[in-house]
């Protein structure tokens, strides 16, 4: 008997912790993403930008947790044009894998690292990358900067007669989210 009242006096203060911790979560939704892509190539620098995407997470405290980020592929637009597009389309595998998307259980509020699964022309990799999230009353920015090769997540460089893009390519996302 005395067994059981430990057990549930354990249970309701766990639940008077916890409980609180819960009701406090914020569901996150993106109100802006922008997504930048530049890369080299021997006859120019190139760029493909993009806020098509979606975000959600919950944000707890200083942690935003369950944190996912969508690109639809085909919303990537290039500034050299169309033919630049379906090159850069045909290398992501758009047709079989029309998303990239990053999740990660959680990133830290501040300046910090995202850890998570980053799945990039239907190849998925552990990766981790610096970001800064700041918080202003209950609207969060979100940046975050990576280099990425090509040839790690199993695609082809785009080129055009003969001459192809670099490997490397930096990858900028800046997101708003309430």
């Amino acid at each position: 008997m005395k067994t059981t009242k430990q057990l549930i006096s354990i249970g309701l203060l766990y639940g008077a912790i916890l409980l609180p911790q819960f009701s406090n979560a914020q569901k996150l939704i993106q109100k802006s993403v922008d997504v930048t892509i530049t890369g080299t190539s021997p006859m120019h620098d190139w760029e493909m930008t993009g806020s098509t995407a979606t975000f959600s997470g919950t944000a707890a405290g200083n942690v935003i947790n369950n944190v996912t980020l969508t690109v639809p592929v085909k919303s990537l637009k290039a500034e050299k044009g169309k033919t630049m597009e379906k090159k850069a389309y045909d290398a992501l595998k758009a047709d079989k894998a029309p998303n990239v998307t990053f999740t990660a259980t959680s990133i830290k509020v501040g300046k910090s690292n995202a850890a998570g699964k980053l799945t990039i022309a239907g190849t998925s990799k552990n990766v981790s990358f610096p970001v800064s999230i700041v918080k202003k009353g209950s609207s969060y920015t979100i940046e975050g900067t990576e280099t990425i090769k090509l040839s790690e997540f199993g695609m082809e460089r785009p080129g055009f007669l003969g001459i192809k893009t670099g490997d490397v390519v930096t990858v900028k996302v800046n997101v708003t989210a309430e």
